[in-house]
């Protein structure tokens, strides 16, 4: 009887290290697949705020006009880039998919700013890592776009960045053409505001 019960606990034993291999990936298999995650997934980053109207935020509708103030310093509209192709981004400085995301969104504005195509960068800073983890982020990844700080979530969540990076295209009329969850790069943005006026 006492080797029964050893036989079954062997067995149980052998099948929980099994379970746990399967169901949790060792650390270098997270480190691995941590490259390819980093540039196709996006992160949780917001919750819904009750009450809020996000029935305006649609492609083919104008894009609701916001204020906020730039990490230089600066108050900027949306409104302010009418007449202008826009790309607004929605990212915070801990999410692995925004950082793969940054580069490749400074050397298309680089190549595009004197075309009429601007990038705004929202970052999600009620919900990131404070005001000089920003700035350091900035200062690394090189942005030169503006940098508007969503300080108390309501544009990140009036926008449904509830995962970022969420981007969203606007033609030269304010209207959105396209809402993007996930992480672009330099030829998608180019195709996105090429077919767009």
């Amino acid at each position: 009887m006492n080797k029964n019960i050893l036989s079954i606990a062997i067995i149980l034993l052998a099948l929980s290290i099994v379970f746990v291999n399967v169901w949790e990936p060792s650390p270098t298999e997270e480190n691995t697949e941590s490259t390819n995650r980093d540039t196709e997934e996006s992160v949780t980053a917001t919750e819904n705020i009750p009450g809020a109207d996000l029935s305006e935020v649609q492609e083919g509708k104008p894009a609701p006009d916001f204020e906020l103030t730039t990490l230089a310093g600066k108050k900027v509209k949306l409104s302010d880039y009418q007449g202008k192709k826009v790309i607004l981004n929605f990212w915070a400085t801990w999410c692995p998919p925004c950082k793969a995301e940054m580069p490749h969104m400074q050397n298309f504005y680089e190549e595009n700013k004197d075309k009429d195509v601007e990038i705004v960068a929202v970052n999600l800073t009620s919900v990131d890592k404070g005001r000089s983890e920003i700035e350091g982020f900035v200062k690394e990844y090189g942005l030169t776009f503006d940098i508007p700080l969503d300080e108390k979530g309501t544009i990140g969540t009036q926008y449904q960045a509830f995962t970022i990076p969420t981007s969203y295209v606007i033609d030269s009329n304010g209207v959105i053409t396209q809402k993007i969850i996930g992480p672009m790069d330099e030829n998608m943005m180019a195709d996105l505001t090429k077919s767009i006026q």
